[in-house]
């Protein structure tokens, strides 16, 4: 099953527990995959899409899905 739900920066920072700017600064940075979504220039991803990346991003220290 897939999780299509669409998470901002925040429910991102609370999934891998930093703040939403450190979320925003990995973007800045290429560190987070493209949006799979932009809303009124915002930027959405897939609950899915961030389950990869927290799974295959170096240095995660264990901080896997919940």
């Amino acid at each position: 099953m897939t999780d299509r739900r669409l998470w901002s920066y925040k429910e991102i920072a609370a999934h891998i527990k930093v703040q939403p700017d450190t979320v925003r600064s990995y973007r800045k940075h290429g560190l987070l995959p493209p949006p799979d979504h932009v809303e009124g220039g915002k930027p959405y991803w897939y609950a899915d899409t961030v389950n990869a990346w927290v799974a295959s991003r170096p240095g995660n220290r264990g901080r896997g899905p919940n």
